[in-house]
C-alpha cells in the first residue's frame, strides 16, 4: 500500500481478538464505576481550544501535543487530549453545580496527543476515566482511589500498590515553590534542557526528571512545608485507604503533569513496569472548574487510565473470549443453517456460520479458526428427526440432539 494511503503514524488498528479485549475491559471499567455510583458522561471528541488551554500554559499537551484546527467558520478546536478539562466544562455548562453533591461522573473514549510514538504511547489512545465533583473531604479522594483498585483488580489484575503524595495547596505550596527554585537555580548549570526550561514556567515538575535523579533527590520535601490542613488531609486519607485494605506508599516526587492538581496526586502502579513507572494516575483539582466559569469553589478529584496500558500488563491478555458458535450445513441444508443461525442469534448468542457454500470439510477447517463449538445441520437425522449433531473443538466431543433441545444445552455451556 503506498505510504500516503496507510494509517497515520503513532495510530493502531485494533483487530480481532484485541478489539473484543478492548471492549471487555470497557464494560468492566463502567460496570465498576456503576457499581460505585457513578454516571457515565460522554463528551465531545473535539472542544473548543480554550477548554484545555486552561490545563495549564506549561504543560506538554498546551505547548506541542495538541490537534488543533479552525473550522469553516472560524472557530478554533482541538481534538480532545484528555478528559478531565471535558468533564470540568460539562459539569459547569450544564448546571451539575445546582444538582444534590457530590456528583460522580465517568467517561470512556478516545483521546488525541501528539506524542513522540513509543512503545504503549499512541497518538490516538483509550481512556477511561472518573470523577468526583463536590467534596473537599478525604473520603473523596479515597473513593475515587478504591474505585481505580477495584477497576483494575475486576479486569484481572493483582491488588496494585497506591503511590501517593500531596503538593499541598494555595496556602503552603507557595513557600515550597520558593524553596525549590532556589535549590534548583544553586544546580542550574547541571541541569537537562527539559529542567532548566522547567525552571521558568513549572518548578515542581522538576520533581519528575528522569535525568537529574541525583540532584532531585536532595531537592527539599514538600511534606517539610505542608499547613495543618493539607497534612491532616493527607493523614486521614492514608488511613482511610489502609482500613481498606490497600498498600500504600508515599513517593516524595510524585507531583504529576499537569498545572490544575492541588493535594491529593496519586499513581496506580503495577510490578512488571518497573519501580517508577504506573498504569495511570490522578489527583485533586478543586479549581478547575473555577477557571472554566464555574462556582468560585468547586472541588473536584478524579483519575484516567489509558485502557492500551492495562491490557499490555495483562498476562495473556487475561481476559476470557466470548464462545463462540459455528453453524455448518451439509450441502443442501444451506437454508435451514442460516436460518437456524439467526434463531440462535436472536437468543443471544455469537454465531458464526458459512456464506459460500463450502463443502463440510471446509466449513470444519473455517469453524476451528473462529469457534469453540460447531452444529452441524442437514443429512438424515436432521431430515428425519430434526436432530443436530453438536461438535466441543476444545473437548474434541461430540452428541446429537433434537433441535429443540439446542438452546438450553448452549445455555450451559456459556
Amino acid at each position: 500500500m503506498r505510504q500516503e494511503l496507510q494509517r497515520p503514524r503513532g495510530t493502531q488498528d485494533i483487530l480481532a481478538p484485541i478489539s473484543s479485549r478492548m471492549e471487555q475491559l470497557r464494560r468492566i471499567a463502567i460496570d465498576t464505576a456503576t457499581r460505585y455510583g457513578y454516571d457515565l458522561l460522554e463528551t465531545p471528541i473535539f472542544e473548543q481550544s480554550a477548554v484545555f488551554l486552561r490545563v495549564g500554559e506549561s504543560t506538554d499537551i498546551v505547548q506541542h501535543e495538541r490537534y488543533t484546527f479552525t473550522d469553516v467558520g472560524g472557530v478554533d478546536l482541538t481534538l480532545r487530549p484528555e478528559g478531565t478539562a471535558a468533564v470540568a466544562r460539562a459539569y459547569v455548562e450544564n448546571g451539575m453545580a445546582n444538582k444534590p453533591q457530590p456528583v460522580r461522573l465517568c467517561y470512556y473514549g478516545p483521546m488525541f496527543r501528539r506524542e513522540k510514538p513509543e512503545a504503549l504511547r499512541y497518538r490516538q489512545h483509550t481512556q477511561f476515566g472518573a470523577e468526583l465533583y463536590g467534596s473537599t473531604q478525604p473520603e473523596a479522594d479515597a473513593e475515587v482511589i478504591l474505585l481505580a483498585c477495584a477497576t483494575v483488580e475486576a479486569m484481572g489484575l493483582p491488588a496494585p500498590l497506591v503511590r501517593l503524595n500531596s503538593i499541598g495547596c494555595s496556602v503552603c505550596r507557595p513557600q515550597y515553590r520558593a524553596s525549590l527554585l532556589e535549590y534548583y537555580h544553586s544546580h542550574e548549570e547541571e541541569l537537562c534542557a527539559d529542567c532548566q526550561s522547567r525552571l521558568e514556567t513549572n518548578p515542581l515538575r522538576l520533581l519528575d526528571c528522569k535525568v537529574d535523579i541525583d540532584i532531585r533527590d536532595r531537592a527539599p520535601d514538600i511534606k517539610d512545608y505542608w499547613c495543618a490542613d493539607c497534612a491532616a488531609h493527607y493523614a486521614e486519607l492514608v488511613a482511610l485507604l489502609e482500613a481498606s485494605g490497600r498498600t500504600v506508599v508515599r513517593d516524595p516526587f510524585l507531583v504529576r503533569g499537569l498545572d490544575y492538581y492541588t493535594r491529593t496526586v496519586f499513581e496506580i502502579a503495577h510490578p512488571s513496569l518497573g519501580n517508577r513507572a504506573a498504569l495511570f494516575g490522578g489527583g485533586r483539582y478543586d479549581g478547575l472548574a473555577t477557571t472554566l466559569d464555574g462556582p468560585e469553589t468547586t472541588p473536584a478529584v478524579g483519575f484516567g487510565m489509558g485502557m492500551e496500558r492495562i491490557l499490555s500488563v495483562l498476562e495473556d491478555k487475561n481476559l476470557t473470549p466470548e464462545r463462540r458458535i459455528y453453524v455448518a450445513h451439509i450441502p443442501g441444508s444451506e437454508a435451514d443453517a442460516f436460518v437456524l443461525a439467526e434463531h440462535l442469534r436472536q437468543e443471544g448468542f455469537p454465531i458464526d456460520t458459512d456464506l459460500l457454500r463450502r463443502s463440510l470439510k471446509a466449513q470444519l477447517r473455517d469453524a476451528s479458526k473462529r469457534s469453540n463449538i460447531v452444529i452441524i445441520v442437514g443429512g438424515d437425522e436432521w431430515a428425519q428427526f430434526k436432530q443436530v449433531t453438536v461438535k466441543d473443538l476444545a473437548q474434541n466431543e461430540q452428541r446429537t440432539m433434537p433441535v429443540e433441545d439446542l438452546v438450553p444445552y448452549l445455555q450451559q455451556l456459556s
